[in-house]
């Protein structure tokens, strides 16, 4: 038994990267949420506010390879923004997280990259706009033809996504570290 427990182990894949993923954005724009989304395939209405930073790691498959992702869900409030800085270093990928429906989340994006600008300490870091809650097209105040021209702007990567309904979510995470793994260093 010992002999065949062994055997299944040295077959599996080995991890061929660790990457470190930010998500940033303001407070509520749901990037919770579509970390619990992507790492767990879970989505809670009730999820309260993440004080400092929250860390999950997700193995998934990116061109035939198994890629380990460190992903660190930063708090969006202003008085925890003081404990970020270090989780900025070293990091290949940054999800910049804005909500459709408020755009005073969207006006911060700038702010959120001159932050990300500040504490980078990979220039090549690569960037990707998510305008989340794209499933509440009612209250909708930021279109997606505006998100697109933010990212083109700032050369981002750009989806629109939901936690809520899963749309989006796993593309996101996977174009952006596809892109990570394609940019040298």
């Amino acid at each position: 038994m010992i002999h065949f427990y062994k055997r299944i182990i040295m077959e599996e894949d080995p991890i061929l990267t660790s990457l470190k993923i930010l998500i940033i954005g303001e407070s509520g724009v749901g990037k919770s949420s579509l970390l619990l989304r992507f790492t767990d395939d879970q989505f809670d209405p009730e999820m309260a506010a993440t004080i400092g930073v929250d860390f999950k790691v997700k193995v998934m498959n990116q061109q035939g390879n198994r890629v380990k992702l460190a992903i660190w869900d930063t708090a969006g409030q202003e008085r925890f923004r003081t404990l970020t800085p270090s989780y900025y270093r070293g990091a290949q990928g940054a999800i910049l997280v804005y909500d459709v429906t408020s755009r005073e989340s969207f006006t911060k994006v700038e702010d959120w990259l001159t932050e990300l600008e500040t504490y980078s300490t990979n220039h090549d870091c690569i960037k990707m706009l998510v305008g989340n809650k794209c499933d509440m097209e009612a209250e909708r105040m930021v279109s997606r033809e505006e998100g697109q021209k933010c990212a083109r702007k700032y050369q981002m990567m750009f989806i629109e996504a939901s936690a809520k309904t899963k749309e989006g979510v796993q593309c996101a995470f996977e174009e952006l570290v596809e892109k990570v793994i394609q940019t040298p260093d």
